[in-house]
């Protein structure tokens, strides 16, 4: 084993150069699949982020919302019959909508607006900075994320402006809260939220629902849709399944998730190719070596096992230096509106099909070797 480590080594170091311009094709291939995953990962944080902080069970949302920026409507009387429904704990109505932020130059930017009741657990802001969520318990108080100070023309908490005419004042500020939209979020409670938003007390958007402690969610989740299937057009669904449709209508719906995933794959082919191409090209400035360890009595599962390392090496390296690169731009991006998020199982996977892609590489080099007679090389 030491013996055929050493070979390989010796062969795929022997060439600096040949052996840099292969570390680049996997750098820069695993760089590009990293880059469009983690966008793909990252988008998919973001579309689910107000779905993963809601403290709820279940959501009612009407029939036909495919996420939770769909601006639909349901009766607020809703809320009540929710609570008559054997094992939901709490009901509390949230409030999404688009409205008009006013900046100090006296133009208007779009927002989106989300209220809740926060005395029954709404969808209260996180990662809370400066100032507190408690102040958005004051009629015309609101939080915004730090993110979107530039384009708001925020600079602290206490600022005050308009929305839709109305007095705003910043109450609290958050960090990390993005927009898929790219329309910054805008937290306010929802008598707040329906008149920057313009909507009749009638309505709101979702309801957040709670269980009882030790109630079975799916039985709670059916029980409800029995109740109210003869008086409302609604869904109701777990966080899961909502969250699992919000995902499926932006990344794929949309398009933009099939983009990123053909651009990942096209990158794995590109550095499978290049890869290819370098370690066949190495293999065939080496097949006197080959030759010779073949008249010497070298089997071809010596042969196979020196180029399958020369290939491991290179993936291994490759791999690495693309990492470094990788959590380079994760550190980078975290607090840009465009994140790259590479979860360490992703990393995983894409190490394993980087080492699949170099040995696939290798065994086009073997299929070169093996067709060698090694009394025609010697002659020569």
């Amino acid at each position: 084993m030491s013996l055929v480590f050493t070979l390989a080594s010796r062969n795929l170091f022997q060439d600096r150069l040949r052996f840099v311009a292969s570390l680049i094709g996997i750098v820069l291939s695993v760089v590009l699949v990293l880059v469009q995953l983690g966008l793909y990962f990252g988008f998919g944080r973001m579309i689910t982020t107000m779905i993963d902080h809601a403290p709820s069970d279940l959501w009612i949302v009407a029939k036909g919302v495919k996420c939770f920026e769909d601006l639909s409507l349901v009766s607020a009387g809703l809320g009540s019959r929710l609570l008559e429904i054997d094992g939901v704990a709490e009901a509390a109505p949230v409030v999404v909508g688009i409205s008009a932020w006013m900046t100090p130059d006296g133009t208007m930017t779009p927002i989106l607006i989300v209220g809740s009741d926060y005395s029954v657990g709404g969808l209260s802001p996180w990662n809370v900075i400066e100032g507190s969520d408690q102040s958005l318990a004051t009629p015309g108080t609101v939080a915004i994320d730090r993110t979107y100070f530039d384009r708001l023309g925020i600079k602290d908490v206490g600022a005050s402006t308009q929305i839709r005419g109305l007095p705003a004042t910043v109450g609290a500020v958050t960090e990390g809260i993005r927009s898929f939209t790219t329309l910054p979020y805008v937290f306010s409670d929802v008598d707040t939220a329906r008149s920057y938003i313009g909507l009749p007390s009638s309505f709101v958007s979702d309801f957040l629902v709670r269980v009882k402690p030790g109630a079975d969610i799916e039985v709670v989740r059916r029980n409800i849709i029995s109740k109210l299937s003869n008086i409302a057009k609604v869904q109701v669904l777990t966080s899961d399944q909502f969250r699992e449709q919000s995902r499926s209508f932006w990344l794929f719906g949309t398009g933009a998730g099939a983009a990123l995933v053909a651009g990942a794959v096209l990158s794995i082919v590109v550095g499978a190719a290049i890869v290819a191409q370098t370690l066949y090209s190495s293999t065939k400035d080496h097949l006197y070596e080959f030759a010779t360890l073949r008249a010497l009595g070298a089997t071809n599962r010596y042969i196979y096992e020196v180029i399958i390392y020369q290939a491991l090496l290179s993936a291994i390296i490759g791999f690495a230096l693309a990492a470094v690169i990788g959590g380079s731009l994760v550190h980078f991006t975290a607090n840009t509106a465009l994140q790259i998020v590479i979860p360490a199982s992703l990393m995983l996977e894409i190490f394993l099909v980087t080492v699949a892609m170099c040995v696939a590489s290798g065994i086009i080099a073997i299929l070169r070797v093996i067709r060698i007679d090694p009394v025609v090389v010697l002659s020569q």
